[in-house]
């Protein structure tokens, strides 16, 4: 039962427990095939290691050495909204993060009045260490929100030069915006052009008649590959199922872009 409840319903010893079925979440990003190769069984012919196999042996016949392309899991970046509007969520969606930080491979940002890189506060162990290093260091907790200002900061000076580009961006807001919503559109088609998939968690989707209306919200959606809801355990399950680009996330994608 506590998998589907919405978290900002959850009395004290719920969100206990909720804290411990974070703790041993895990979060995987897609993976790709790099330009690199490593030693197989089968797939292609490696002559290099052929020609120095047959060398060594003075010409006698060897048998045909091949390498396969190596597999790596796409890099998973999560902007995390720690606004006012999204207080009921953000200790469970930090939390989430946490778990994706232990995986591997992924880069955590807060966004709310400035963009704050929480990667190296979320890499501690223990989950409850880990938020109060976070605490710390985030300055802007529950005040407002420039989605659009701060993704233009967080392009200029990270995803521009690598960070975003082939990754997994998942940005999980509310989508209300102080800013321009035309800034923020415009800042969404460049994360959408560098990323390899764009995916958007909004904990007030699951609400009985939300509609995507807020100017926010409107403006990011045409370059979003993915809506979902981000309101419980059950739906970050499913959100992780999209990161990680299984079976089970395509029907959450296919739903989301009629939403």
């Amino acid at each position: 039962m506590l998998r589907h409840r919405d978290v900002a319903g959850l009395d004290a010893a719920e969100r206990a427990q909720l804290r411990r079925l974070l703790a041993a979440f895990a979060l995987h990003g897609q993976t790709r095939r790099s330009a690199r190769r490593r030693p197989a069984r089968r797939g292609e012919v490696d002559p290099r290691r052929t020609v120095r196999e047959l060398l060594r042996r003075g010409g006698e016949p060897a048998r045909l050495r091949r390498h396969a392309r190596v597999e790596q899991p796409r890099r998973v970046v999560l902007l995390v909204d720690v606004s006012g509007s999204m207080a009921p969520y953000a200790d469970a969606l930090l939390r989430f993060a946490h778990a994706a930080v232990r995986g591997g491979r992924t880069e955590v940002f807060t966004i709310g009045t400035r963009l704050t890189r929480a990667t190296r506060e979320l890499s501690h162990r223990d989950p409850d260490l880990a938020m109060a290093a976070l605490a710390a260091a985030v300055p802007d907790w529950r005040g407002g929100t420039r989605l659009g200002e701060l993704l233009r900061e967080f392009l200029n000076r990270w995803g521009q030069r690598g960070m975003a580009r082939g990754a997994v961006v998942v940005l999980l807001s509310d989508g209300w915006e102080r800013g321009d919503p035309e800034l923020l559109g415009a800042q969404m088609r460049r994360l959408h052009s560098l990323a390899h998939q764009v995916i958007w968690a909004n904990p007030r989707k699951a609400r009985p008649g939300y509609a995507p209306l807020a100017a926010g919200m409107a403006a990011a959606l045409p370059s979003v590959d993915a809506f979902v809801e981000g309101h419980s355990l059950a739906a970050l399950e499913r959100l992780a199922a999209v990161v990680r680009g299984a079976a089970g996330g395509e029907t959450v994608v296919k739903g989301a872009q009629g939403a």
